[in-house]
């Protein structure tokens, strides 16, 4: 598993001992697999939404967690199999999937243009802005980045390892790899005693966190923002991926292309470009038109001859 995926587990897991301990006064020492029944799960999961205030989506990723755990204890304790058969049982929640947050060009443009390219910490700034868009990698990927994994020979090309485990190799624009090409040499990277060295790292000389990131997105689209309406609030790491998909599908590439461009597993996971595309179109033919006139038609529920015909059909 991942580092994130471990941190995630580890969370569930200290969260259901404070649920125990507090309002179930059971303390931790006192907790054993026969304790841990469905019921208690239930009331745990009821717990983060009501009282903590948790979000469906993260309660879906706390029962991830315990479903984790409960395959891994019937394996290894056979005889609770039916309570964790229940627990195994417990379903996750539906929730509306939200919509696919990213920028225009315009606003892409205008948050890049942001970062001051005369400062040592502008010019790093812009490399990270660029290399996380042209990418689009996820932020704990490009956190993850070492001098090694980039390439500038023809043709420029970072590594990126993802979920699971896996290494893509995505191609650079050659716009980017020129920044990167400076910044490496500016920051004597290209001298650097050994290649598992960080790409990006911070003042400190320590590899950047994924909130350093974060809020070196938000700093530069603030700005930007007192410039332009067009930059939308609260924009993520995230949204410059879904950016750079949304961008390759409307040039027309291919989804199996962005798929693994992404590193998505399955192509109904990049599928969500597609319908988001579908949504901005028909919305923007609605504003396009003016609003037709309601059709006067007659209910069908007093058409007394229809419903006789169709009680004896």
């Amino acid at each position: 598993m991942s580092t994130n995926t471990i941190r995630s587990y580890r969370d569930t897991y200290r969260l259901l001992l404070v649920y125990c301990k507090i309002h179930r006064d059971i303390s931790v020492d006192r907790i054993s697999l026969a304790i841990l029944t469905d019921t208690l799960v239930l009331g745990f999961l009821d717990w983060l939404q009501e009282e903590r205030r948790c979000s469906v989506a993260t309660r879906n990723q706390r029962l991830a967690a315990i479903h984790a755990l409960f395959r891994y204890v019937q394996l290894e304790e056979p005889v609770f199999l039916e309570s964790c058969q229940k627990v195994l049982a417990i379903p996750f929640k539906k929730q509306q999937k939200p919509a696919v947050r990213h920028l225009t060009p315009d606003a892409l443009r205008l948050i890049l243009e942001q970062p001051d390219r005369n400062t040592l910490d502008g010019r790093r700034d812009l490399s990270i802005l660029s290399v996380l868009y042209d990418t689009g990698a996820r932020v704990q990927e490009l956190v993850d980045l070492r001098v090694r994994d980039i390439r500038l020979d023809e043709p420029p090309i970072v590594s990126l390892t993802g979920k699971g485990r896996k290494t893509r190799h995505v191609p650079l624009m050659h716009n980017t790899a020129a920044l990167l090409t400076h910044y490496i040499r500016e920051n004597g990277l290209d001298r650097a005693a050994s290649p598992d060295t960080s790409l990006f790292v911070n003042r400190q000389g320590g590899r950047f966190t994924r909130a350093g990131i974060a809020y070196i997105l938000r700093k530069y689209a603030e700005r930007a923002r007192n410039a332009s309406p067009i930059i939308p609030n609260a924009i993520t790491p995230h949204v410059l991926r879904h950016t750079k998909a949304m961008h390759l599908y409307q040039a027309g590439v291919a989804l199996v292309y962005i798929r693994d461009l992404l590193g998505h597993v399955d192509i109904s996971t990049t599928d969500i470009y597609a319908r988001a595309d579908t949504e901005m179109k028909r919305k923007a033919l609605e504003a396009a038109y003016p609003e037709m006139p309601a059709a006067t038609l007659p209910d069908w529920n007093l058409n007394q001859d229809l419903l006789s015909w169709l009680k004896r059909f």
